[in-house]
């Protein structure tokens, strides 16, 4: 199968309690791309400007993501600064710097149109209703979103979310979005607005599956050392989406495999800034850790 993700390549700085790195690699389809290249050929659809180091393309190549839909655009890069305190879920934004990403429009190369399997990462709803009128009866389509659009923008989050198959949310935003506190009945409330399920990210908590045939919980996995949680979210998905596009499978129990696939690249990605662990591991350590995740979960 193919992989399409639509979203953001940036440059970050960040600092937690554990270190402070400047300009690292970043963004949604950063972080969804090279956790996906770990099960099946992906391609990006993104925005640089011509200051991007050419050492991150490389980092692409290496991992043979497709870049023929990153258009390098004169201007900056899209730059993000943020702090985390102790508690790492929450991250205070100091600056963020749209750049050339302010008036990113994205078109589809002909080539990708008819990809499978669609990421549509955290942007205005606005261009991700216009990636699926680009793209051809895609299989399995994701989409992610924040408290900014559901504020901003709810109108066109609702005209797109019967098009999809699942709704990425994280627990905040879950609550915002169906004005529930109950984690579960605000996934039910999203239910009804045409997404075929919903998973609700919760951090070090794990995350809540739940689709009108039924629901799901998966614990994150522990950790004993966490240094930067910056991209987990996108992360997750690409592990996610890669292993159902590896699989070939749609279905319920896939899904379910899929998520803990999620989950365990997720828990790499913390274990250090940007996307360095993402870079040093191999499937045959995510394998292993699948493995001692089924142990963790088993009673």
């Amino acid at each position: 199968m193919s992989i399409l993700v639509v979203g953001s390549v940036a440059l970050d700085s960040v600092q937690t309690p554990f270190g402070k790195k400047e300009e690292v690699l970043g963004g949604s389809a950063t972080y969804f791309s090279i956790a996906a290249s770990f099960f099946d050929k992906v391609n990006m659809v993104a925005a640089v400007g011509k200051d991007f180091p050419k050492k991150y393309i490389n980092i692409f190549k290496n991992k043979e993501i497709g870049i023929d839909g990153l258009s390098v655009l004169k201007g900056e890069t899209f730059r993000w600064k943020g702090r985390y305190e102790y508690d790492l879920s929450h991250a205070h934004t100091i600056y963020t710097r749209l750049n050339v990403f302010r008036d990113f429009h994205p078109q589809i190369p002909h080539s990708l149109r008819g990809s499978k399997f669609i990421f549509l990462a955290n942007i205005n709803p606005e261009l991700q209703y216009s990636v699926l009128k680009q793209v051809h009866k895609p299989k399995f389509v994701v989409l992610d979103s924040m408290n900014y659009w559901i504020e901003h923008k709810r109108q066109a989050l609702e005209k797109i979310l019967e098009r999809i198959d699942i709704l990425l949310l994280n627990d905040a935003e879950a609550r915002e979005f169906s004005g529930e506190s109950n984690l579960l009945k605000a996934a039910l409330v999203a239910l009804t607005f045409g997404p075929k399920a919903v998973i609700i990210k919760k951090g070090e908590h794990g995350v809540i599956y739940a689709s009108k045939k039924s629901h799901f919980l998966c614990p994150a996995y522990l950790l004993e050392s966490i240094y930067d949680p910056t991209g987990a979210g996108d992360t997750f998905a690409g592990g996610l989406i890669g292993y159902l596009s590896k699989a070939c499978a749609i279905d319920e129990p896939s899904i379910r495999k899929g998520i803990i696939y999620g989950s365990i690249l997720a828990s790499f990605a913390v274990e250090d800034f940007s996307v360095n662990r993402l870079l040093e591991i191999s499937i045959g350590d995510i394998r292993s850790r699948y493995k001692h995740f089924k142990k963790l979960t088993k009673f």
